[in-house]
């Protein structure tokens, strides 16, 4: 499950591990994408969302598998939540962080940031769902922190020190 600490500046932050997800309008960061990919879907309107540690891009389907680790997987268990919250599919939008090709010398099937943002992609198509922002690829990796209550602001901080927000 995913851990709850208090920052600095005495805001509760959820941190969310490789796999998992966790949505509502409190602060989420998820530390440490390199091929994984931050899923972002956020409610404007109910100033909520959702923030999942995508892995890989395909389930295999098998009962117990973590859900927010799948593209296919995690799309569906964010908009299940956010629905159940109150959310409206027609009022989700999504951002996409990470994704970085992290082994320089392979390509093609091993690179699994490249196929992560094409199955998010091609998953959030089918509902509909806008990517409104992403910051994908590159070979750096980033820790991404997610502000519900503020607009959906989600700040990337690259491994190299440079921060910037979408």
């Amino acid at each position: 499950m995913s851990e709850t600490i208090t920052g600095s500046d005495q805001r509760e932050v959820i941190i969310i591990g490789i796999g998992e997800w966790s949505t509502g309008d409190t602060v989420m960061t998820s530390i440490g994408l390199g091929s994984c990919i931050g899923l972002v879907i956020h409610d404007e309107t109910r100033k909520i969302g959702g923030l999942a540690h995508v892995m890989l891009p395909k389930s295999s389907g098998k009962p117990n598998e973590r859900a927010g680790k799948y593209a296919d997987t995690a799309v569906e268990v964010l908009i299940k939540e956010l629905t159940q919250k109150g959310s409206k599919v027609s009022n989700l939008k999504a951002k996409l962080a990470g994704g970085a090709s992290m082994f320089q010398n392979f390509s093609g099937n091993l690179n699994i940031g490249e196929r992560n943002a094409e199955a998010l992609k091609a998953i959030l198509k089918e509902f509909s769902i806008p990517i409104v922002r992403e910051d994908l690829g590159g070979t750096i990796g980033r820790t991404v922190t997610y502000y519900p209550k503020e607009n959906g602001r989600l700040v990337i901080r690259q491994a190299d020190g440079t921060t910037r927000e979408i």
